[in-house]
């Protein structure tokens, strides 16, 4: 039986042990006064959570990718940070994917049983051909999850990098990764309900984990995404008001180059810059792979 006594995020949280006394202005003012502490609790991460960027950088370079595990919240969230990628910075699963304890079905509907199960995470990171050359970051909350140990156990094993993001410093989950980070906002405002505080905490530091990989890798010029896919009404717009910022171009010049190249921005706002046709622009990004700064110093 686990020990919920000794797991930091199920303490009970004195501030709020009479929240529900309270008027409903105090009780979301009791829950804004706790999610302020989430900021400061992932900044004292920030050294471990720059070291695991540049370990996913270094293997998306080389072909690998990051996959995201976990159950619950904790998998929810990774899924959600894989998904995301896609649309923001036209990084597919080729690039960053997720497994969830339970399947696609526990993004809605809780698998009850299926985070205790150490060779699921296993035989899930299998179904995705995990190897060496990918990165695992294992997404737990409390720390002890066995989906995710297993997860990380097969993930060493093959001699793949492995993080960890927990709100349990010093727990099996942390400790058994590589690159441990672990934010410590402190008791819930619910007594272990952790899709609360640790749920944000850990949000924010996925949000970092890929933004800043997708930065590192030229998804980003300035602080425009480049890669966004156009991939519905609102995108497409969206590609033509980056263009338009990045190059000062009007309207009809933006929308003109994005429909020489496909609708890729970088391509666009390239041959914009540089007075060159659409083949020539992406020429010089396969050189700088797909680094706009650096292809714009190209001769």
């Amino acid at each position: 039986m686990v020990k919920l006594d000794s797991i930091s995020t199920e303490q009970r949280n004195p501030a709020t042990s009479h929240i529900d006394e309270v008027s409903t202005l105090e009780i979301v003012r009791l829950m804004n006064q706790e999610d302020k502490k989430v900021a400061l609790a992932v900044e004292a991460e920030l050294p471990q959570i720059a070291k695991a960027v540049d370990v996913i950088y270094a293997a998306l370079q080389s072909g690998g990718r990051l996959i995201y595990c976990g159950c619950g919240t904790s998998g929810r969230l990774g899924v959600l940070d894989a998904a995301e990628c896609l649309p923001t910075f036209g990084a597919g699963r080729d690039m960053v994917d997720a497994v969830i304890a339970g399947g696609q079905s526990a993004m809605l509907v809780p698998v009850e049983g299926a985070e205790d199960n150490r060779d699921l995470g296993r035989e899930d990171l299998e179904k995705l051909h995990f190897s060496g050359k990918d990165v695992l970051c294992g997404i737990a909350a409390s720390g002890r999850t066995p989906y995710v140990l297993g997860a990380i156990a097969y993930a060493k094993s093959l001699g793949a990098a492995t993080i960890s993001v927990t709100c349990c410093p010093g727990s099996e989950v942390d400790t058994s990764a590589d690159i441990g980070i672990s934010p410590s906002p402190g008791p819930e405002v619910v007594t272990g309900s952790t899709r609360l505080k640790s749920g944000t905490a850990q949000k924010m530091v996925l949000n970092m984990l890929s933004t800043a990989t997708m930065i590192k890798l030229g998804k980003v010029y300035g602080n425009l995404m480049v890669d966004v896919r156009a991939s519905n009404e609102k995108l497409v717009e969206r590609c033509v008001r980056i263009v338009r910022t990045a190059t000062g171009a009007d309207t009809a010049a933006a929308c003109a180059a994005l429909e020489q190249c496909n609708y890729s921005a970088k391509t666009a706002i390239l041959m914009i810059l540089r007075g060159i046709d659409a083949p020539a622009a992406e020429a010089r990004l396969a050189q700088t792979q797909g680094r706009i700064a650096e292809a714009l110093r190209i001769n």
